[in-house]
């Protein structure tokens, strides 16, 4: 773990914590193979991130076209001063 930790400006210790958080979320395997630890990225937990995005990227942009449709429909409405 310590050439993942050599370029960033943080600890082996902090370093080691973001992996296990990554192992936790299914990102990230590890396996000691001797005094090395490996670590390497898991394909099936990048699709549950992916799949993850995705369904908030459909909530956004129904969103959004939702808001697009309600200032359409505000600028198209007649001008009403009181």
């Amino acid at each position: 773990m310590s050439e993942i930790a050599g370029p960033f400006d943080i600890t082996l210790a902090a370093v080691v914590q973001h992996i296990q958080v990554l192992e936790t979320c299914g990102l990230v395997r590890s396996a000691k193979i001797g005094r090395v630890r490996v670590c390497q990225a898991d394909p099936r937990g990048l699709k549950a991130l992916g799949d993850w995005v995705a369904e908030r990227r459909s909530l956004i942009e129904r969103r959004l076209d939702r808001l697009a449709q309600i200032l359409d429909e505000a600028d198209e409405a007649p001008n009403n001063p009181q």
